[in-house]
């Protein structure tokens, strides 16, 4: 454990991925010894946690925001316990995009006003992505093998992509998501930020289960299983792969990386049919916002009401009016038109929003995933993961281009693992495996062949200030003699 924080504080001067280091860490190792606990799952492992999700202790869970730098609730999320009775340890919390990236859609990924702006290890300057920037960026640092980050649309895949690590938003309903700061309870998903899938697979089995404060893991209990168990390097022969060609071209560097992970694929005995058409994911997306939006107020109302008194917000208006009273802290790199507009809605029972959810639920899960899935005969899908990382870049925001196929994951419901397929020009790409609902022992078990057959294809962080500080790069960017 010593050698953990150790590396924490060498390295995260760098990179801006921990909030805070856990000062109980050492104490939670020795009573793990105590209890003769050091064979459990975990033995001892060190985890981050994503400063959204509640740890027992004097740590206060923030979700990035100076208006929750006083909620420590001293209680831990079902999913922390779980962590601990495996024989993890709470290492300490993890920066993230503030509120985890849903104050604004003119946001910086990895900035919130509690813990400044997260980086990227391979490259100083570009985006960690987002929201589970910390969690991302502390294991493709190396300061630990393991995090936890939470994903309503793309905030583990992203920045696991990114920061060159693996990365698995699980089915909505496997991994309680009580005593996590929400945004949409039809859509988060905590789960686990690795250094390899092996360590993906052993964190997924910790956390997974029923808690009946979360009516959406009812069938939790039913569908968890020892996924590092269930781990085969052969798992890939014979199986049926849709490659999802409709989600690339956005990028040739990416497609590149890609055609290399699909040579991988078939080399290990995958079968590979290309699915060309794409579903409406623009009308996909117009109906989540409606989703998104409205339950954020319901949902950030209900948790703000359950916090400790010394938290003042209690309101998503609150909220609101405690960033505009405090906006050169909070407002002066961009505003907050996400959370007036969440602020606007009608709430739950509001016939829009109910017509929008089903619509988007629809589109994305039984007309979008389960019928290409079905149609094509196929395990699962697979398709780049996201674009390599853009510039850190306060005047303009984020300027990432679009790519992948992960939305469609995320407001179906259904599991999305990334993995490592090698870098741009020194930036880590990830290959996703998109899977129907539950299927998350098949999507590690294929991620795991993947990366058995390919090590190569992970990279080992550089630290540049700037991708150009490349030798092969300046070449490239200096005149010609």
């Amino acid at each position: 454990m010593l050698a953990a924080i150790d590396r924490v504080q060498q390295i995260n001067p760098q990179v801006n991925a921990v909030i805070a280091l856990d000062p109980t860490a050492l104490d939670q190792a020795r009573a793990i010894d105590r209890r003769g606990a050091i064979s459990a799952p975990l033995g001892r492992m060190p985890v981050l946690i994503k400063d959204n999700i509640e740890t027992a202790g004097p740590l206060a869970t923030t979700g990035g925001s100076l208006a929750l730098t006083t909620n420590v609730t001293a209680r831990d999320a079902p999913l922390v316990a779980r962590l601990r009775a495996a024989g993890g340890v709470i290492l300490g919390k993890t920066n993230l995009s503030e509120w985890a990236n849903i104050r604004s859609d003119a946001s910086i990924s990895g900035w919130s006003a509690v813990g400044g702006q997260t980086r990227n290890p391979h490259a100083l300057s570009r985006s960690p992505c987002g929201s589970s920037s910390g969690s991302g960026a502390a294991v493709g640092a190396g300061m630990v093998t393991a995090a936890i980050g939470t994903e309503t649309d793309g905030s583990i895949t992203c920045p696991a992509a990114i920061n060159g690590i693996v990365g698995l938003k699980p089915t909505v309903g496997l991994v309680s998501r009580t005593h996590v700061i929400p945004i949409s309870h039809s859509q988060d998903a905590p789960g686990p930020m690795a250094g390899d899938v092996r360590t993906a697979a052993m964190l997924l089995s910790a956390i997974a289960g029923s808690d009946s404060a979360d009516p959406a893991t009812v069938e939790a209990d039913a569908h968890k299983a020892d996924y590092a168990a269930g781990l085969r390097a052969d798992s890939l022969k014979g199986a049926r792969l849709g490659v999802l060609r409709w989600a690339t071209g956005w990028h040739a560097g990416v497609d590149a990386r890609f055609e290399a992970a699909l040579a991988v694929l078939k080399a290990q005995g995958a079968v590979l049919i290309d699915i060309t058409e794409a579903p409406d994911q623009h009308q996909i997306g117009e109906n989540e916002t409606k989703v998104l939006m409205t339950e954020l107020k319901a949902d950030l109302n209900a948790y703000l009401a359950t916090t400790p008194p010394a938290v003042l917000p209690r309101t998503l208006a609150d909220v609101i009016a405690f960033n505009q009273a405090h906006a050169g802290e909070e407002l002066a790199l961009f505003g907050q038109g996400s959370f007036v507009t969440a602020e606007q809605t009608k709430g739950l029972d509001d016939p829009a929003y109910r017509k929008s959810l089903a619509t988007s639920r629809q589109l994305a899960g039984p007309g979008g995933l389960d019928r290409m899935l079905t149609a094509s005969k196929v395990d699962a899908l697979v398709a780049p993961t996201a674009p390599p990382a853009w510039f850190i870049d306060p005047v303009n925001a984020d300027q990432a281009p679009f790519g992948g196929a992960g939305s469609l994951a995320a407001v179906a419901g259904y599991p999305h693992l990334t993995v490592p397929m090698g870098g741009v020009l020194g930036l880590p790409v990830g290959l996703s495996f998109i899977g129907p609902k539950w299927s998350e022992a098949q999507l590690l078990s294929f991620g795991y062949a993947f990366e058995q057959a390919a090590p190569e294809m992970k990279l080992s962080p550089a630290f540049l200030k700037a991708i150009e500080d490349q030798p092969a790069v300046r070449k490239m960017l200096l005149p010609a003699r």
